[in-house]
């Protein structure tokens, strides 16, 4: 098999934006996360040992290629709610669901051509650094803001990958950039992008608003000006990379849409009734104590 039937394939099933990276230590990643981590960039939710975030081989010893896939979720709606207080990537079905479903489909064509082939397929979930395997893969480049753009659907993919002991041909990366407009840097209700395709990632209000415990002032401050009680779609929102790009043809994506949780039903629910009723949403992972805590400071009922 060569990456021109594998392209076919996933073209079938509705992905055209498919590429292949290499696994060969990513010398250039370690430098830049070592920087991050020297800066106090971490969050606590990334995997911790570096190493495991550029050797694929520290996943699968007999990797030989990455297969890697991204999906897109952004809807054109005619008529917005103006009072979505969810990120676009919330509002259809869990994506990680979503992904590892098409990314199964897959593994499962190409197990049919190639003898004893292995894999193992993440969907946000691995330690390997998805944005960086887009980049290296070619189907997309970074912006300012630290999103992978693709030239079809903008900035508003998910990312899936699978790891495996084939030799796929590598692709190459995009010559390109961002616009480097700089909207994002001024738009940013944190002030996390830093204009330098640098970012502090705690000071990002997607992040704020997963964050476990008490928050500080200036993150409340944040959440209540941004208005999200989960994750942020601002600097997407403003990039002009994503402009008049397509609706996704992923049905779940766009289905059964939930853009806006209310107060009173969150807070007179259980736990239990919550992960029943939402529990295939991207946001219900975090539990129903951090959903209620950010409403409460954007509604001025959180008591410390």
């Amino acid at each position: 098999m060569d990456n021109k039937e594998l392209k076919a394939f996933c073209n079938l099933i509705g992905l055209n934006c498919v590429g292949v990276a290499g696994v060969d230590k990513y010398d250039n990643l370690e430098k830049i996360l070592k920087d991050r981590q020297q800066k106090g960039y971490l969050t606590g939710m990334e995997e911790p040992i570096i190493e495991n975030r550029i050797n694929p081989r520290h996943i699968m010893k007999d990797a030989n290629s990455i297969i890697v896939c991204a999906f897109p979720y952004h809807i054109n709606r005619q008529e917005k709610n103006k009072n979505s207080n969810l990120s676009k990537y919330c509002h259809g079905k869990d994506y990680h669901i979503v992904v590892k479903d098409f990314l199964q489909q897959i593994c499962d064509y190409i197990s049919k051509t190639v003898s004893d082939f292995k894999y193992k397929l993440f969907a946000d979930n691995g330690p390997l650094v998805d944005r960086y395997l887009a980049y290296l893969s070619g189907i997309g480049y970074f912006g300012i803001n630290n999103n992978i753009i693709t030239d079809e659907y903008g900035s508003y993919v998910f990312i899936g990958y699978i790891v495996n002991n084939y030799k796929f041909e590598e692709d190459k990366p995009l010559e390109k950039s961002c616009f480097k407009c700089g909207k994002c840097v001024k738009y940013c209700p944190g002030n996390a992008i830093l204009g330098n395709y640098d970012m502090n990632p705690k000071k990002c209000l997607s992040y704020i608003t997963q964050k476990k415990g008490d928050l500080s002032e200036k993150e409340k401050v944040v959440l209540k000006n941004g208005k999200k009680i989960f994750g942020c779609d601002i600097c997407q929102e403003v990039c002009p990379h994503n402009v008049e790009i397509p609706t996704t043809h992923i049905l779940e994506f766009k289905e059964n849409i939930i853009d806006y949780l209310d107060y009173d039903e969150i807070q007179n629910i259980s736990n239990k009734e919550f992960k029943r009723r939402y529990g295939d949403r991207a946001f219900s992972w975090r539990g129903r104590n951090i959903i209620k805590r950010n409403m409460e400071i954007i509604l001025d009922k959180y008591d410390d």
